[in-house]
């Protein structure tokens, strides 16, 4: 195996060779998931483990930064399908109780996450950037169980809002919590060229000009849609829209999420019934190639000899966010006088966690990057507290994020089944 490992390191593979094989063999691995009844972003995950350094290492570090725009493409469509859920007559629907369960359960996983991470490491960098990573969910594991077992119901229809709204708010929290740590890991080499309080605006800054941007592409992509009759061309215009929006947020340094988001918002607020019928019946035919790269991409972050040393720290992540996703949305559905089957059961469908935490736990490790002080040299190269950071954060939440992707469905599927909302002959 050793020897077969020094071949591949130094084989070099086409990068449009690397791209099909991982399309063709992990799809295959996806496929192949439904046999154990898991998801199949599980298989493409432990697909990206075996090409990744802890295996094959065909996808070695240089080849991610290389793909690293995969990466940014398939966000933009995640952030564009959950933005394209988000209607204010569902939020209307359920009154300000549902806003105080969507503040509740993120607030609260943030809190429970951000105490038990400092207390086993003391080190407060590593504590809010769990904190902040820990209220993002995956909108698409509990959107598919729902659709699998037929659910109709108060308890479903709260589930959808949830899901879809505290990615937005965990995006926010990830801003600020990512600010702070920057000012820390420049404060340990002296290079801090601003002062606190003007760091804390940048995340202001963000999501106020990302929240302009997604509403100009919106108006822009409603206008030109508008004319257009055939879904083919509406669908080509709606990825255009997406790649031009990631560009722009590449060069202007704000959140693609976040503008994806607000773009597929006000568009699914906005617009007739008929373009959103389109859009919804053709955005699903290209996001599963994006999903199979992006979460291959993301299995390959996973270093499996460092996880020994991060095992503590990962059970330690599972429990805390557990607990405060569920006590949190247990105590704002309390507060907003929501029935008693969303008090009991909301807190389970909301686990799962997979594409948005992946891609900010990708974003720690790039934009944190060479910042800090140097901690130790590895073949003659430093690695800094900032590098560590990146490293520890994209390894556990790749490697919970399994957890969760595997439990997060089972224990949505008991909540639906308790409450009532599972179409009875599909209930085994």
């Amino acid at each position: 195996m050793e020897g077969l490992t020094d071949y591949l390191n130094s084989f070099t593979i086409p990068g449009l060779l690397l791209i099909g094989l991982i399309v063709i063999f992990g799809f295959y691995f996806g496929r192949n998931m439904r046999f154990i009844r898991l998801p199949s972003i599980i298989g493409y995950m432990l697909f990206g483990v075996i090409l990744g350094p802890s295996f094959l290492n065909l996808l070695n570090s240089n080849l991610q930064e290389q793909l690293s725009f995969i990466t940014e493409i398939a966000l933009g469509f995640v952030a564009l399908s959950i933005g394209l859920e988000l209607k204010f007559s569902a939020l209307r629907k359920f009154g300000v109780g549902i806003i105080y369960v969507i503040f509740a359960e993120s607030f609260g996983a943030f809190i429970v996450v951000f105490l038990g991470s400092y207390l086993l490491t003391r080190n407060l960098s590593l504590a809010l950037i769990f904190a902040s990573i820990a209220p993002a969910s995956a909108p698409a594991g509990t959107v598919a169980v729902i659709q699998e077992y037929k659910a109709k119901g108060s308890l479903t229809k709260a589930l959808y809002t949830v899901v879809g709204f505290d990615d937005g708010l965990g995006i926010i929290i990830f801003g600020f919590a990512a600010a702070i740590v920057r000012v820390v890991l420049l404060s340990e080499t002296g290079v801090v060229s601003e002062n606190f309080w003007l760091m804390m605006l940048y995340p202001f800054k963000e999501i106020i000009l990302s929240l302009l941007l997604g509403g100009i592409i919106a108006t822009i992509f409603s206008l030109l849609a508008r004319k257009m009759r055939s879904a083919e061309d509406i669908l080509i215009l709606t990825i255009g829209f997406i790649l031009a929006s990631n560009g722009i947020c590449k060069v202007f340094n704000l959140s693609l999420i976040l503008t994806n988001m607000v773009f597929g918002m006000i568009v699914v607020n906005t617009q007739s019934h008929s373009l959103l019928q389109k859009i919804h019946d053709r955005l699903p035919l290209v996001m599963p190639l994006f999903f199979i790269l992006f979460f291959t991409l993301a299995g390959a972050n996973l270093y499996l000899n460092a996880l020994p040393s991060l095992g503590i720290l990962g059970i330690v992540y599972i429990l805390t966010r557990s607990g405060g996703l569920i006590a949190g949305a247990k105590i704002g559905a309390i507060v907003g006088k929501a029935e008693d089957k969303i008090r009991k059961y909301l807190g389970l469908g909301i686990l799962s966690q997979a594409g948005v935490a992946i891609g900010l736990a990708l974003i720690v490790k790039h934009e944190f990057k060479g910042l800090g002080k140097i901690v130790e040299v590895v073949n003659g190269s430093n690695i800094t507290s900032g590098d560590k950071l990146g490293a520890i954060v994209i390894t556990t939440v790749t490697a919970t994020c399994i957890f969760f992707e595997i439990i997060g469905p089972v224990l949505t599927k008991i909540g639906l089944k308790k409450a009532g909302e599972i179409n009875k002959d599909l209930r085994k």
